[in-house]
């Protein structure tokens, strides 16, 4: 049996962004947040390293910015950037404020630095920031009468006027699946914010969790939403290289505290690649871990810390120490084994600084969005600070310009008389697993224009199938995040054929040279579905 829901505001994702968002809005507001797991299963809670933010009078907003620029490749529109950055010391304010247990030193809050950054600056709690932040929003969240806390609920589609032949395309809910009943229910409101995450289960190597396949972003396209920027995926250079090591980063913050990046005969190679070091940008690193596996023919390089005390690393590293030994890894006295795995999408859905979509009552924060903030690459721990950031004002448009749910559109339930249980779920396995390797094989670290060509042909065949698969049958979680990576994988090879030069996270063999201008790579949806 299918329900309907009517809130004042409906925020897909449970993170940072979507959490911090709810909390931010009036306690007069009806507010539901939906998650399509448990409330710990999105990327905050698997978030290692910190929050970036001018905390120190060493420090400024002006070295902040310059630094985010930088790693940006000067992609990062500077306007998105400042808006950010100044918004930064009171972002963390307000999580310290909701008691963010913040690692200390001393009557001070410890302050570490991560590659990229001129100074430090990450605040961080241990090295688990997105478990602490996670835990303390949710139980905040729990604790409020206004909100309504939804898990194991997967959004289907956004619901428009437009999609019920209405005159214009602001967004009025979305058609939700229950995972455990199997039904489609509707969920009403005149505010809809997408805070779903990014799509780095495109490919086959990621540190992100099961749940990070686009929907934000192939939801909004089908709304008539512009994306941008999606040729910019971030690979994360060090993941822990083990079998039974599912997903699970070391942080950057290793190398910030002076691990040194090591070939398998125990030799440093890093400064051959940049004069920074171990402490370059992520892309640099990992271009240069995956030059090094290639040319050596090796299954992983390694991360060594154990030149640092027993007590150092146990201290400000507890969580990675326990899991690497969990799999026979002292890392007091070995190194780590590490490869790059996707981690990081740094384009997505077009906003504005109030987190505004291109289609009215629609919002999108956090990595499901792009704000301007990362241009061609993200600088380390400006994701978490840009959750809390965009929240923050995208609460303060809603309030500014709430309308009442009360005059909304009656919705029709989901229709489903047409579609029957599948028997063929191997289809879906077998789609999922092709779309990840060609994606990895194709539109990974290193490109080139044949290599997008073929992953653009076998994207559009797997549309097409997945198009058949999904009119015939009951809809299921997998079918809809292999729906919804199949649209994400086609918009980021139709960006990277677009850009014509290596910049960022963007590198071709074919344009090797950065051009004189930088500029954006935007989408936008000529005949978008509305119905």
């Amino acid at each position: 049996m299918s329900n309907e829901f009517q809130y004042d505001v409906l925020i897909i994702g449970s993170g940072a962004s979507g959490l911090g968002l709810a909390l931010q809005l009036p306690e007069s507001y009806r507010i539901a947040v939906l998650s399509k797991a448990d409330l710990t299963s999105g990327s905050t809670y698997q978030a290692q390293g910190g929050v970036a933010a001018v905390m120190d009078n060493s420090d400024s907003t002006h070295a902040h910015i310059e630094d985010t620029i930088t790693a940006g490749a000067n992609l990062s529109r500077r306007d998105a950037v400042t808006f950010t950055i100044e918004h930064g010391k009171e972002s963390i304010d307000w999580l310290i404020k909701q008691g963010v247990p913040f690692t200390r030193n001393g009557d001070e809050y410890h302050l570490t630095k991560e590659g990229g950054h001129s100074h430090r600056r990450i605040i961080h709690s241990a090295d688990a920031t997105g478990q602490a932040i996670q835990r303390t929003l949710i139980q905040r969240a729990i604790d409020s009468d206004n909100i309504d806390l939804f898990e194991d609920r997967i959004a289907v589609d956004l619901i428009t006027r437009h999609k019920l032949n209405l005159a214009t395309n602001h967004c009025i809910g979305a058609y939700v699946l229950d995972n455990k009943s199997g039904h489609v229910d509707v969920f009403k409101a005149s505010s809809v914010v997408l805070a779903t995450g990014g799509v780095s289960k495109a490919y086959l190597y990621t540190s992100n969790p099961d749940g990070a396949s686009g929907d934000g972003i192939a939801m909004a396209w089908r709304a008539g939403c512009r994306v941008g920027n999606l040729e910019f995926n971030q690979f994360h250079p060090t993941c822990l290289y083990h079998p039974q090591a599912k997903s699970f980063l070391i942080t950057e913050a290793v190398r910030g505290e002076g691990g040194k990046l090591r070939l398998p005969d125990g030799s440093r190679f890093m400064d051959k690649f940049d004069e920074r070091g171990e402490l370059a940008p992520r892309d640099v690193v990992a271009r240069a871990i995956d030059h090094e596996m290639k040319r050596l023919g090796c299954d992983c390089l390694f991360l060594d810390i154990s030149h640092k005390s027993d007590k150092f690393i146990k201290e400000h590293f507890p969580t990675i120490y326990e899991r690497c030994l969990s799999f026979g890894i002292d890392i007091t006295k070995e190194p780590i084994p590490v490869v790059p795995a996707a981690h990081y999408t740094c384009g997505g859905i077009m906003t504005n600084q109030q987190g505004m979509t291109d289609v009215e009552g629609l919002y999108a924060i956090g990595e499901t969005a792009f704000t301007g903030l990362h241009g061609a690459n993200r600088l380390a721990s400006n994701s978490l600070l840009e959750c809390i950031v965009y929240a923050s004002s995208a609460a303060k448009h809603i309030v500014n310009n709430h309308q009442t749910s009360d005059e909304l559109p009656d919705i029709p339930a989901w229709d489903e008389s047409q579609v029957t249980n599948s028997d063929e779920d191997v289809i879906i396995a077998h789609n999922w697993d092709e779309l990840r390797r060609f994606m990895w094989d194709y539109v990974g670290i290193v490109r080139t224009t044949k290599r997008l060509q073929r992953a653009k042909h076998r994207a559009d065949l797997l549309q097409q199938e997945i198009g058949e698969y999904y009119s015939n049958y009951k809809v299921s979680r997998d079918l809809l995040e292999l729906r919804n990576l199949a649209v994400v994988s086609d918009l980021i090879i139709r960006c990277a054929m677009q850009r014509k030069e290596s910049r960022g996270l963007h590198f071709t063999l074919d344009y090797p040279e950065k051009l004189a201008r930088a500029r954006d790579t935007i989408l936008t949806p000529i005949n978008y579905e509305w119905h």
